[in-house]
């Protein structure tokens, strides 16, 4: 039977009680990363696209690519890769059944982080 008394008891979790982890936040980060990795992934292509159509389109293309919105979302596509390749990394060690414990899944949360910023900055400055 249907429990009557349904509205007497607390919800949970409810989003008034419910404190978002660095563990949680950063899991779905890597998903929102992933997706952002497909728009970058477009530009590119149209980028590549436009070169094999003739110049005038790609002066088009490579303007776009080129300014500084262009810049900026490669950048944060450098950083999205490995932001993406880092909590993948964490994602499959969580998957062999290790790291779940509290301070050990924070701590790999952190890495994840710091990692890809540092990884971002250094590959910048090498490429």
């Amino acid at each position: 039977m249907a429990d009557v008394n349904r509205g007497n008891r607390p919800l949970s979790p409810h989003l008034s009680i419910y404190r978002p982890q660095l563990t949680s936040m950063t899991s779905i980060l890597v998903r929102i990363t992933g997706n952002a990795l497909l728009v970058a992934a477009i530009l590119i292509v149209w980028w590549f696209l436009a070169a094999s159509y003739g110049p005038e389109y790609f002066s088009t293309a490579d303007a776009v690519l080129t300014s500084w919105f262009g810049d900026l979302i490669l950048f944060l596509s450098l950083w999205a890769v490995w932001y993406h390749l880092f909590g993948g990394i964490r994602h499959l060690i969580w998957d062999s059944g290790h790291g779940f414990e509290l301070d050990v899944a924070e701590k790999m949360g952190w890495a994840v982080i710091g990692g890809s910023l540092v990884m971002t900055i250094l590959t910048a400055i090498i490429v």
